[in-house]
């Protein structure tokens, strides 16, 4: 059994797809520490490894390269007339949707909330928790990923 399973992850990471996938967000996630670490000159080696595996936000969008790379890996392996093609596509393009609508739109909300409490424990003494910021992305970020994803994808498949 041991070798069955052995052997079934040594295909998994061979696959172009995991590995243009796997690819594309571990790049986008160390650009995007790597931007982190220029901009405010230093982390800690927590703050690191929080970056590289778990940051959202930021330059460039590891949600758009992934999901750039996995549809473009899956159309070059299984044709563009693929049913799974097809799926993978209408998903890449909700999760691009999402970084850039819905996801920015709830951090600025939440920045706007958190001032808020501030203002209300200055002003009445109101103590509120903080709402989490979670970050989107802007335009940019999300071309920068999805070029990325594309061109990591279009060079693990063309090997």
């Amino acid at each position: 059994m041991p070798g069955k399973l052995l052997h079934a992850f040594s295909r998994l990471i061979e696959n172009p797809v995991f590995l243009s996938t796997f690819s594309a967000w571990f790049s986008a996630q160390f650009i995007k520490t790597i931007v982190e670490l220029y901009r405010t000159r230093g982390l800690s080696g927590r703050e690191i490894l929080a970056n590289l595996f778990w940051k959202t936000g930021g330059m460039p969008s590891s949600h758009s390269s992934l999901v750039t790379a996995m549809t473009t890996s899956v159309g070059i392996m299984e044709g563009l007339d693929s049913v799974l093609f097809v799926v993978v596509l209408f998903y890449g393009i909700l999760t691009i949707r999402d970084a850039l609508g819905v996801r920015r739109s709830a951090g600025v909300q939440a920045q706007w909330l958190n001032q808020l409490r501030v203002e209300l424990f200055q002003r009445y003494g109101i103590t509120l928790k903080p709402v989490k910021e979670v970050h989107g992305h802007t335009p940019a970020e999300v071309f920068v990923g999805v070029l990325l994803g594309f061109f990591i994808a279009l060079g693990i498949c063309s090997l």
